[in-house]
């Protein structure tokens, strides 16, 4: 029976970094790895929060990417 197992968890922060010419979104992201499997919600996001801050780039939101692999 084949399951799935988590391997790893980045989180991505992402900012404005202004407009192009042609009024296009200029999105800049940092990313931070070695996020836990069992990160809270609202606490992951706070903790991202408090991260972006610390750029220059007004913070616009961030995402957790995970990934898994599954074995036989």
């Amino acid at each position: 029976m084949a399951a799935i197992e988590f391997k790893n968890a980045v989180g991505k922060v992402y900012f404005d970094g202004g407009q192009m010419e042609e009024g296009k979104l200029i999105r800049k992201s940092k990313t931070y790895r070695n996020i836990v499997k069992n990160a809270e919600a609202n606490s992951l996001y706070a903790a991202l929060e408090q991260l972006a801050q610390l750029s220059e780039f007004p913070f616009i939101g961030a995402e957790v990417v995970e990934t898994s692999s599954v074995n036989n």
